[in-house]
């Protein structure tokens, strides 16, 4: 159980700074040491940071001039406006982030190699000065810190929630809004991912969507940083889960079993060598290959989305998951039905990474549905190789294996029957039982290099690609 809301006023490290033309003279409202302060200074004007932005001053202020012409408060119902402009679910428009803008930047100061902190002071902040980004930074202490934390927080405060981690805090930030009484409201509030963890497979998928070259560490992150600073947002699909245990939550990314949630298990102790730890763990996993008997049943994307069960499952709060049934009632007859069997891996992804060099989903994304693969049993230990190392450059689907299958659905239901392995949803992981699930089609807002759909195809490469490389570092001894 979730302990009592922490709010604002608790006390815990809370740093909040108005961003002037000259990152060294960041005011310090809160209380940060100086230490911490002068961490930013650096070189927020070098050539090779310049380079690796993606856009000119001229792209920032048009992206201001557009959002100072409107600023409705979020959750706010709009006509439909011209082409060109986001619409939400409800058939409204969605402005850019206003200019100047205040955003509450939340970071786990543990994630990844632990190098989150020197990272916002030396990458983030200068980009944020330049584009007129004032912040607040809190860190998270623990795990569900973060959930904590916006569940009882006054979002009016903030033009949006920036959340700096891999990709467990994406999933606590987003579970903490739609744990709100003002649910509906909360989760309209427009977030923005800056990688700094283990995983980092939300902020490499809008890195693609945006047209970016696949990039890794600190080119990820400046990229990721710089989409704010264009202040664009684009909607974004959820993934409804159910449990057996009566569990209600709600995924930005993924859910898998099997495989891959194992070595996100394994691999846990070697959460300091970064994302090399998903790579070591699935060496690991390769050499001890493990099967896991389960069954599986999916409503394919194709079919039409009138047909429904008689009897939806309805959750007490939160949006209703028209698309399934209880779970202690079979599947409804027009689902497809994957008879009882082993299986190597089951993955449920909404985006197209799984990781920052994991491009799992080539095939583009699908708005209000999901990308299902899975491994049956019987695959060699070599075959399985060649898929994973194919997959950093999104050609594993080549290999036309016959043990991996793939379908876009906009829901499944997944039975474990022996107690293998365990479920990981957004690298956080749950036990093994009973789960389904549903796509909740533009449901939140993110921070994207875009005011339409995410692209589909294949990534755009950056015109200003040969410059990437790191720039100085602005890290103190």
């Amino acid at each position: 159980m979730l302990g009592s809301p922490i709010r604002m006023g608790s006390p815990r490290p809370v740093y909040t700074a108005k961003l002037l033309s000259d990152p060294a003279t960041a005011g310090n409202d809160a209380g940060a040491p100086t230490a911490l302060a002068t961490d930013g200074e650096g070189e927020p004007h070098s050539r090779h940071r310049d380079a690796r932005l993606g856009s000119t001053d001229k792209e920032l202020k048009s992206g201001a001039a557009a959002a100072d012409s409107v600023r409705t408060a979020p959750g706010t119902s709009r006509q439909r406006g011209p082409r060109g402009q986001v619409m939400d679910a409800a058939g409204g428009s969605r402005n850019p982030l206003p200019r100047p803008c205040h955003v509450l930047v939340l970071l786990n100061p543990r994630g990844g190699k632990g190098k989150a902190l020197k990272l916002f002071w030396s990458h983030v902040q200068p980009l944020l000065a330049q584009a007129d980004v004032s912040f607040t930074l809190m860190l998270t202490e623990r795990r569900n810190h973060a959930r904590e934390l916006v569940r009882a927080e006054d979002l009016r405060r903030w033009d949006a929630l920036v959340v700096m981690s891999g990709d467990g805090l994406i999933h606590e930030v987003v579970n903490g809004l739609m744990e709100r009484p003002d649910w509906e409201t909360a989760i309209q509030k427009p977030l923005c991912s800056l990688p700094a963890g283990s995983g980092n497979a939300v902020a490499a998928s809008l890195n693609h969507y945006a047209g970016y070259e696949q990039v890794t560490n600190e080119d990820l992150l400046t990229n990721c940083t710089q989409l704010l600073c264009r202040r664009l947002l684009a909607p974004m699909d959820l993934l409804s889960l159910q449990t057996a245990c009566g569990q209600r939550l709600f995924s930005v990314l993924s859910l898998a079993w099997g495989f891959i949630a194992d070595v996100d298990l394994d691999s846990e102790k070697f959460r300091r060598l970064g994302e090399m730890r998903f790579t070591l763990g699935t060496c690991l996993r390769l050499a001890a290959l493990r099967t896991y008997r389960g069954s599986l049943a999916y409503l394919p994307a194709e079919t039409l989305a009138s047909r429904r069960g008689p009897s939806p499952a309805r959750a007490p709060q939160g949006p209703a998951d028209t698309h399934v049934v209880p779970l202690e009632q079979p599947v409804p007859p027009h689902w497809t039905v994957v008879p009882e069997q082993d299986f190597v891996l089951v993955l449920a992804l909404l985006h197209s990474h799984l990781a920052s060099e994991l491009f799992t989903a080539p095939m583009g994304p699908m708005a209000g549905a999901m990308h299902l693969f899975y491994v049956r049993a019987g695959v060699s230990r070599a075959t399985l190789l060649r898929l994973f190392l194919a997959m950093e450059k999104g050609r594993h689907m080549e290999y036309h294996c016959p043990h991996l299958v793939y379908v876009p659905v906009v829901a499944f239901r997944l039975e474990p029957k022996d107690r293998k392995g365990v479920f990981a949803v957004d690298g956080e992981l749950l036990i093994s039982e009973a789960v389904q699930g549903q796509v909740l089609p533009n449901h939140f807002w993110m921070v994207s290099g875009c005011r339409e759909s995410p692209p589909s195809l294949k990534p755009q490469p950056s015109p200003r690609r040969k410059s990437q490389q790191r720039p100085p570092s602005a890290e103190h001894p």
